[in-house]
């Protein structure tokens, strides 16, 4: 019996969706409605709440294995913060442990079927990386003042090369505000794209019959090694994102 499936586009799955029968318009263009991107960030910052209530609750002078991933998990984040910032980095610990929950859920809720992959988002990425870059930017001058500027221009460098030297820094760091998370959008969504193709290959084989449908199977055994390294990737691409946030805010502290 011939299958017949209609495979769509492997950029459905970054598709956004108004959930609502209605759309919520407000003045100067925006739109408040209630996407698919919008209810998967709700969901993962009530994950992350329920996760930290739950390891608050569950604190055991003996502890649990539970309690112990926990442990790891909060030693990485701390170490990550006092090997590159030092001892001024502490304050910041609660910002960067939010930062990287908040994105490996997101990147962990898209390997999810019909849940879009948000941090595949162009928007969603360079919004956080932005924000961070303003931030880290605002740090430098409320700490440094107008001395936050010297950033710019390399110690020891000869002062006939300083107009260029400090056009080509200047841009190094505006770069910040978009490679950032242009990095972390470029691996999620690659990644997504790719087990989509593989995916649909395999199926149209699969609908062939004959001998197409006994090689289906390679491509849907490459499916599952795929999906086991697109979650050590979730977690990586999280981890590379707080440790370059971990180094500009370095830079806003210790002046370099």
């Amino acid at each position: 019996m011939q299958l017949n499936f209609l495979i769509g586009s492997p950029l459905e799955q970054f598709q956004i969706l108004n959930l609502l029968p209605f759309y919520i318009n407000l003045p100067f263009g925006v739109d408040l409605s209630l996407t698919n991107s919008a209810l998967v960030e709700i969901l993962a910052v009530i994950i992350f709440v329920l996760l930290l209530k739950l390891t608050i609750d569950g604190g055991f002078l003996v502890p649990t294995h539970w309690q112990s991933v926990i442990e790891m998990y909060y030693e990485t984040i701390f170490g990550l913060i006092k090997d590159n910032i030092g001892q001024k980095g502490n304050s910041f610990f609660p910002f960067i442990f939010t930062l990287f929950s908040f994105i490996l859920i997101l990147n962990l809720l898209g390997m999810i079927p019909y849940v879009i992959s948000v941090t595949a988002h162009i928007s969603v990425a360079i919004g956080l990386s932005l924000s961070i870059w303003l931030g880290v930017t605002f740090l430098g001058f409320n700490i440094h003042g107008i001395q936050y500027l010297s950033m710019f221009m390399p110690q020891g460098a000869p002062m006939a090369l300083a107009p260029l030297l400090v056009i080509i820094e200047l841009v190094s760091y505006s770069a910040r505000a978009i490679s950032l998370g242009l990095r972390l959008a470029a691996n999620i969504s690659a990644g997504h794209m790719l087990l989509g193709i593989i995916g649909g290959f395999g199926w149209t084989m699969l609908c062939a019959g004959g001998i197409a449908a006994v090689g289906s199977i390679i491509p849907i055994g490459l499916i599952f090694i795929l999906t086991f390294l697109e979650l050590a990737v979730a977690g990586i691409q999280a981890y590379v994102f707080s440790l370059l946030t971990v180094i500009y805010i370095n830079d806003a502290v210790n002046l370099h």
